[in-house]
């Protein structure tokens, strides 16, 4: 059993994935969720560095399954969260089921929330440890074609800017907001946006790129990180530039029938 230890959400692939892989490599022992049994799998292959890896499967869209991620830390102290399942839905908003956009409310906003008040109660009382979310660019940006998730990730950057501040007293914690752009994970077959200019495009990030911003960081104790020049780039003209312009961009690239040939 190593001295640390390390919670990750979400890692079941993608940047989830390669973030417990990067705490296992350094020597973390690693608690890993996700809402799918692929989890299993996942866990399997984050044990070749030789710590103790658990895996459990959880709806983290539910104040339940928060609490059984926790119940599966066995009462161990938290060290290190990573705060990254998350879930988006693409199409137009008026077209959505009701269950199908509030599971992303409640997947990146309510299970986010309650997960992070838990954890940094305690991180805070012993003024130790350090939490990675993630957020994304698309907060910055009206989502058209994709507005609950772009809403709910311009949640989840104020919000932990807002958390960041209220933690300045806790100098032993580190609050650390990954914000990427694009990244070449399921995330976009998920949403059902296969049909469109960003979900078929070949610029997206690679996952293993964009979890190493996040942990290098996460260790610097910085507050936050755009990953990538050209998501640096897209975030500064977002601030700049009339809501209505980029909302029209962001329709470019998610709208459906937007895939190029």
């Amino acid at each position: 059993m190593a001295n640390r230890f390390a919670i990750i959400t979400g890692a079941s692939t993608g940047i989830g994935f390669e973030l417990a892989t990067l705490a296992a490599r350094n020597g973390y022992d690693i608690l890993v969720v996700a809402d799918e049994p692929l989890i299993d799998a996942a866990a399997a292959d984050f044990r070749q560095f030789g710590t103790e890896v658990r895996g459990v499967e959880a709806d983290l869209s539910t104040i339940e399954g928060v609490d059984r991620l926790l119940a599966a830390a066995q009462g161990r102290q938290i060290d290190l969260l990573c705060a990254n399942a998350g879930r988006g839905l693409g199409r137009a908003f008026l077209e959505q089921d009701v269950a199908d956009w509030r599971r992303v409310v409640d997947t990146n906003i309510t299970g986010t929330l309650y997960l992070l008040q838990r954890v940094l109660r305690d991180m805070a009382a012993r003024d130790a440890g350090k939490v990675l979310v993630t957020g994304s660019i698309a907060g910055f940006i009206p989502g058209s074609f994709q507005a609950v998730y772009n809403g709910t990730k311009a949640f989840v950057d104020s919000f932990t800017d807002a958390l960041r501040d209220e933690l300045r007293d806790h100098r032993g914690v580190t609050l650390t907001t990954l914000m990427p752009g694009p990244v070449d994970t399921e995330f976009f077959d998920r949403a059902d946006m296969m049909d469109t200019d960003v979900g078929t495009s070949d610029g997206k990030s690679d996952p293993a790129k964009v979890a190493q911003d996040g942990w290098d960081a996460l260790m610097a104790g910085r507050h936050s990180i755009v990953s990538g020049w050209k998501n640096k780039l897209q975030a500064a003209v977002a601030h700049v530039v009339p809501p209505e312009v980029t909302a029209r961009m962001h329709r470019n690239m998610a709208e459906p029938g937007s895939a190029k040939d």
